[in-house]
């Protein structure tokens, strides 16, 4: 796995790093629709007797604009807005991803594609100078590809029954901090590596930054392992029911020691300043949900702002 150089190495590189229906709220009517007017003539009156009244109903044209069954003004909505030419390349750009696990499992052609849509999406790059408009770097970014050889071995999932489940930055512009962070799973529980930085703007593209601390995350626990009635195994099906008790015993165990660490707080410590803790960050793309970066060799991190619909599947 990548230690803590890779990941600051990586993060470095990276910073550079319809209409909604407006209903005429009308107030409740004190009447029906239909409502009752009184008559221009006076009305009659005699001793001894009840009062009478004539009626006529009003139309709806006497009382302003037309209104649906419910006495709120018909408002007409506005067609959906037809996608841009950047919403189309940032579409395909993510449809690319699919199956590279970051870029760790992508081909050749594939990394030739992404590279071809990249550039073109920094042609037509909203924000020209990103370090001006630090309001939209702020934030949460999820790592979706990167073409950096150094973060491969932490894709690469060399710890058994452990995997990456997220990579991602947290900006915060108004105190010039970003944290990098790495979330790591296991059967019984998720814990994190994280490292802090100050950054400081030196371009309309570039900053500088210096990591700080490192922090390793107390473990989580997560939902229980669900064993399966059997597996296949070189073409045999081998029956799991036998091992269901030893595995509940085990996981009870598992989950106490993890409920221990739990209680405890995260585990920081200072990084050195002659281990790579000061480098720039270059971003070449920007907008409200997509950051594009490259590093001094080439690498290129694409990032989604967290919440974003390109992260749907």
């Amino acid at each position: 796995m990548a230690g803590p150089s890779s990941l600051n190495h990586f993060f470095c590189k990276t910073l550079s790093v319809t209409s909604q229906l407006s209903q005429i709220s009308s107030k409740p009517a004190l009447f029906p629709a239909n409502l009752i007017a009184f008559p221009a003539e006076r009305p009659k009156f005699s001793f001894g007797t009840r009062t009478l009244f004539r009626v006529r109903a009003v139309s709806e044209d006497e009382w302003g604009p037309e209104r649906d069954e419910a006495g709120v003004a018909v408002a007409e909505e506005e067609p959906p807005r037809e996608p841009t030419e950047i919403d189309l390349l940032k579409k395909k750009l993510v449809g690319s991803f699919y199956g590279t696990d970051r870029g760790l499992r992508a081909t050749s052609e594939t990394r030739a594609e992404i590279v071809e849509l990249i550039t073109q999406l920094e042609a037509k790059n909203p924000t020209p100078a990103p370090t001006e408009a630090l309001s939209m770097l702020n934030g949460k970014w999820i790592l979706a590809y990167t073409s950096f050889v150094g973060l491969f071995p932490l894709l690469s999932r060399t710890l058994p029954l452990v995997k990456v489940e997220e990579i991602s930055q947290t900006i915060d512009s108004q105190n010039f901090t970003v944290q990098n962070s790495v979330l790591f799973s296991g059967p019984l529980a998720t814990t994190s590596f994280s490292t802090n930085a100050k950054f400081e703007v030196r371009s309309p593209k570039r900053v500088q930054i210096k990591f700080e601390e490192g922090i390793i995350g107390t473990p989580q626990l997560t939902d229980s392992i669900v064993l399966p009635e059997n597996v296949e195994l070189l073409g045999q099906r081998i029956d799991l029911t036998p091992f269901k008790g030893i595995l509940t015993s085990v996981q009870d165990t598992a989950s106490s020691v993890v409920k221990t660490i739990s209680n405890r707080p995260p585990l920081k410590f200072n990084i050195p300043s002659n281990t790579n803790a000061e480098s720039w960050l270059l971003t070449t793309y920007l907008d409200e949900e997509l950051r594009i970066s490259r590093g001094d060799a080439g690498s290129i991190f694409v990032l989604i702002k967290e919440g974003s619909s390109l992260l749907l599947p």
